[in-house]
């Protein structure tokens, strides 16, 4: 036996490293761990695989599926359209009833899922009712972390939770279990920010009361006109490609449309060859505009009638756009993605951890939450706007939208958290609020595939299987005699001082995920040794992981750190204080509603 613990804290070391490291993806981190155990003999296979089965695991992916069926639905634009008509145009009722909203629907969506479907709403709440993003973005993200804690459904550390605690011979926790605590923390956080944001959050000037479209612009910027010109015969510029040409790293110059005879080709693609007779509709700076057409004898027409549609504000126009977590732009370039190509749209700005890039961006690495300016047709960017890829910061996808199908994805979601109170477990009861958005056209069985962010599901179906040998092996009570040694004898409420700090200072090096998973036997062991609840204190690692306001580590924070133009520090000075009421609130309300 003590052979086995060895070996398993080995392997539970290794994986630690790895995932503090990252070295290596989390998720192939969580896969070689599981397949360790089950080499070494620690786990049996079936054991080793049990995370694919798990509640968890099943339950996350339920509520993936129903949170792609609300934001499909337009069921996220009316909920920001409300949030305005309740708030009014007064700064800080904007920012509260915001973090309130999103606080609450990150109960019943996983807490990134939740930020990654509003973050389109604040973004255009910023700009309407001219508000700094970075005065919006850091206090609704906060409360989606909070609000993740309103119910067992909303955070993974919970769902964890709940199926490792029948492992250990112990009742799952009811849905609402952790909402006392999760409701005391998300109107603490909102009066946080609500009182101190001036002294918490980066000062930003705020942007004019003009259109969307000229506040954009004015935002980035954009201070450019459409030029037209005709490519002659005697062209330097024939034969060449825009990338060839420098287009975009010598002269930093766009190139919309590209006319040739009857065809119109819109955001024409790098390896497109310029011929004489084509026109072509530059956008950029007078200036640069000039010495490009000088350089190559481009001949100068007024105006032509093909590319009339790109100056038609209710045909084209500028937008911002984000990429989220399940993009598949992630960790790709825009040059990999073919992006002119894939979207008919002219990329021509990149902003990414608070560096603005123009030009040539075609080759940086894009990473979640990176936002990008890009001209097109409406009918371009309604196509962006339906994919899994990018998330479009307009109300134009509102036009769009069926009212009946929003409908419907709300009494779906209603009906899963109904079927949550009863004995069903909450995983199937999840489950089948997914497949009825299924059933009722809300959204197809592709779109819910496509949904599920399966980078998430191994790295929890592989790290569950480490709670379970720690148990098996006897690793967890060797663990926690060591740690009683230190807290025999001691008040309870030392006891909870202690857990807090301990899952909170584990969530700093890896992720909440794995320090639920290493913790929650520990606990159980360490709740049996001194006479408490062992489902208390188990609760209470699971919510001390979600104490992730200090860094940027958070998948939240991450998100919707470009978004806001907030930097490390920004984390650093608003995060501090959030932590350190975080876990005086839950030293709190543990000692005194749940021991």
């Amino acid at each position: 036996m003590e052979q086995d613990i060895l070996v398993l804290l080995s392997i539970l070391g290794v994986t630690v490293l790895l995932l503090v490291w990252e070295a290596v993806r989390i998720d192939v981190v969580a896969i070689l761990a599981m397949l360790a155990l089950a080499w070494t003999g620690l786990l049996t296979p079936e054991e080793a695989l049990s995370g694919f089965s798990s509640n968890a695991v099943l339950a996350i992916v339920a509520v993936m599926i129903m949170g792609e069926g609300a934001s499909r639905t337009g069921l996220m634009a009316r909920l920001a359209r409300l949030i305005i008509s309740i708030a009014g145009n007064t700064r800080r009722r904007l920012v509260a009833a915001s973090s309130l909203a999103v606080g609450l629907l990150s109960g019943f969506v996983q807490n990134v899922g939740a930020a990654a479907l509003f973050l389109p709403a604040l973004l255009n709440i910023s700009r309407r009712e001219q508000i700094a993003p970075s005065d919006l973005i850091m206090p609704v993200g906060f409360s989606a972390l909070l609000g993740g804690l309103l119910t067992m459904v909303g955070c993974t550390p919970l769902l964890i939770v709940n199926d490792l605690l029948p492992g250990a011979g112990l009742e799952p926790l009811g849905l609402f279990a952790v909402t006392p605590v999760g409701l005391i923390l998300l109107i603490s956080g909102i009066a946080f920010f609500y009182l101190l944001r001036r002294w918490l959050l980066p000062r930003s000037a705020d942007d004019a009361a003009v259109s969307p479209q000229d506040r954009l612009k004015e935002t980035w910027r954009i201070d450019y006109e459409i030029y037209h010109y005709e490519i002659p015969d005697d062209s330097a510029l024939v034969g060449l490609t825009p990338e060839e040409a420098g287009l975009w790293a010598e002269y930093g110059l766009n190139v919309l449309a590209l006319s040739q005879k009857e065809t119109i080709y819109y955001a024409p693609w790098r390896k497109t060859v310029f011929e004489a007779g084509q026109d072509l509709a530059l956008l950029g700076d007078a200036d640069a505009i000039r010495r490009f057409a000088d350089d190559h004898d481009l001949v100068s027409v007024s105006s032509l009638d093909e590319f009339r549609r790109l100056q038609d504000p209710g045909v084209a126009g500028f937008v911002e756009v984000i990429v989220p977590p399940r993009s598949s732009l992630v960790g790709k370039t825009l040059r990999d993605h073919g992006f002119r190509r894939h979207w008919q749209a002219e990329p021509l700005l990149y902003f990414s951890s608070g560096e603005e890039v123009r030009g040539d961006f075609s080759d940086r690495e894009i990473q979640a939450g990176d936002l990008f300016v890009v001209h097109g047709l409406w009918e371009h960017i309604f196509s962006m706007g339906e994919s899994d890829d990018l998330v479009v910061m307009t109300q134009l996808d509102a036009k769009r939208r069926r009212p009946g199908r929003a409908r419907l994805a709300a009494l779906c979601f209603a009906g899963a958290i109904l079927l949550s109170l009863t004995p069903v477990p909450i995983s199937l009861a999840f489950l089948t609020g997914a497949i009825a958005m299924v059933l009722t056209g809300v959204l197809d069985m592709e779109q819910a595939y496509r949904a599920v962010e399966w980078k998430v599901v191994f790295l929890i179906a592989g790290l569950i299987p480490l709670g379970l040998a720690m148990e098996q092996t006897g690793a967890a009570v060797l663990i926690a005699d060591a740690i009683m040694g230190v807290m025999q004898g001691q008040h309870p409420l030392f006891f909870v001082v202690g857990i807090a700090l301990l899952g909170t200072l584990c969530t700093l090096v890896m992720s909440n995920v794995a320090a639920v998973i290493v913790l929650a036997p520990l606990v159980i062991n360490m709740a049996e040794m001194g006479g408490l609840d062992a489902r208390i204190l188990v609760l209470l690692v699971a919510v001390s992981t979600e104490n992730s306001f200090l860094l940027p580590t958070h998948q939240v924070n991450a998100l919707l750190m470009t978004a806001g133009g907030y930097t490390s520090k920004d984390y650093v000075r608003a995060g501090s204080g959030m932590t350190l009421l975080f876990l005086a609130i839950v030293t709190i309300v543990f000692y005194v509603l749940y021991l």
